[in-house]
């Protein structure tokens, strides 16, 4: 983000940290009094409330209508963030007890959903991961096991390492036999192809051959579209923690939580901003109404991506108030945007 051309006095920098830092605790504006006291700075409270003044007039802090103290703007925080933001060791226990869990994890879903609730435990906001775009995802193997109720577990691994697991529902019971034939000849036919180009050969093949296939054929096919047709309609991220949200005033009237709940619903927005973000280096945060989208108005995005052999292939980040602890949460995103990148790679 661009960085808040105004520079301040040291004393105004003094001064502005305390109130942002002291709002960001207790969510109440701040009087010059608690604020004097706040920054360590030998000033009075006349002095304090001449800065205040200067930085009101700069659009750094504003006074609500019902009390006499301050309250950071989204300039204010974003000056912070760009010049004063000192940033805080994210714990080191949490940070290895992530990189363990992920090693054990070889399904893409399951990874992003530690993933995001890691952020969320840790940050106690919302905590936000998308699926990563593999530029090329080919069908290693595929295998069927029966199931009771007219069901199949299909196992579906890609990329060497990669394990979804699908329950189907068939028109009729398959014994292990048949499954175990219907594999073997989907594996033998689609084996090393990507996945959208299997999709689509199974789909023409279920369209122009289905009279000359013999049985065992057809119910491989009519299986195996079933299969594709579900993996093609995976969610594009996961979020954790939405409901973290509620507990702070910024979201307190039905509006502000229906347009937020909105977002994570509708997900076209928030996909957008993130996919924006996969082009950034870095850290990027966006405050209030700097993300462009009506729903986030109230909030804060930090984000960062996550990448394989050097390519950003996914992004992921917390969402919370604008009064959120920058200096833990940008921490926290930085951390584990490198531990997922780590963990991605070793599978690769």
């Amino acid at each position: 983000m661009k960085q808040t051309e105004k520079q301040l006095t040291e004393r105004a920098e003094c001064l502005l940290s305390a109130l942002i830092q002291n709002y960001i605790q207790e969510g109440q504006p701040i009087g010059s009094k608690k604020l004097a006291a706040a920054s360590k700075l030998e000033l009075s409270s006349a002095s304090v409330r001449n800065v205040m003044a200067e930085l009101e007039a700069m659009g750094f802090v504003e006074s609500p209508h019902t009390s006499a103290g301050r309250v950071p703007t989204a300039q204010g925080y974003r000056y912070y963030v760009d010049s004063l933001l000192q940033l805080e060791p994210v714990d080191s226990q949490a940070i290895s007890e992530l990189s363990k869990e992920l090693q054990h994890e070889f399904n893409t879903l399951g990874i992003v959903s530690s993933v995001s609730e890691f952020l969320s435990n840790l940050t106690s906001f919302a905590g936000i991961v998308t699926l990563p775009k593999v530029a090329r995802v080919a069908l290693r193997q595929i295998e069927f096991l029966p199931l009771s109720d007219k069901r199949i577990l299909t196992i579906l691994v890609t990329n060497e390492h990669e394990v979804q697991n699908r329950i189907i529902p068939v028109h009729r019971e398959f014994s292990a036999e048949e499954l175990q034939r219907a594999a073997n000849y989907l594996n033998d036919k689609f084996a090393g192809k990507e996945l959208q180009r299997v999709r689509q050969e199974i789909m023409q093949e279920m369209n122009d051959a289905r009279v000359s296939m013999d049985q065992m054929m057809r119910s491989a096919i009519e299986i195996a579209s079933q299969v594709f047709e579900k993996n093609d309609k995976k969610d594009d991220f996961v979020v954790a923690g939405q409901t973290n949200l509620m507990d702070y005033s910024e979201f307190a009237s039905m509006d502000a939580l229906k347009q937020l709940f909105d977002a994570f619903n509708q997900k076209r927005d928030i996909l957008s901003l993130l996919d924006k973000c996969l082009n950034a280096d870095g850290v990027q945060i966006f405050i209030g109404s700097e993300s462009g989208y009506l729903g986030l108005g109230e909030c804060s995005l930090v984000t960062s991506t996550y990448s394989v052999e050097g390519r950003p292939i996914g992004t992921l980040g917390v969402i919370g108030p604008t009064r959120m602890p920058y200096e833990q949460v940008v921490s926290v995103v930085d951390v584990t945007a490198k531990v997922l990148s780590a963990a991605l790679k070793s599978k690769s």
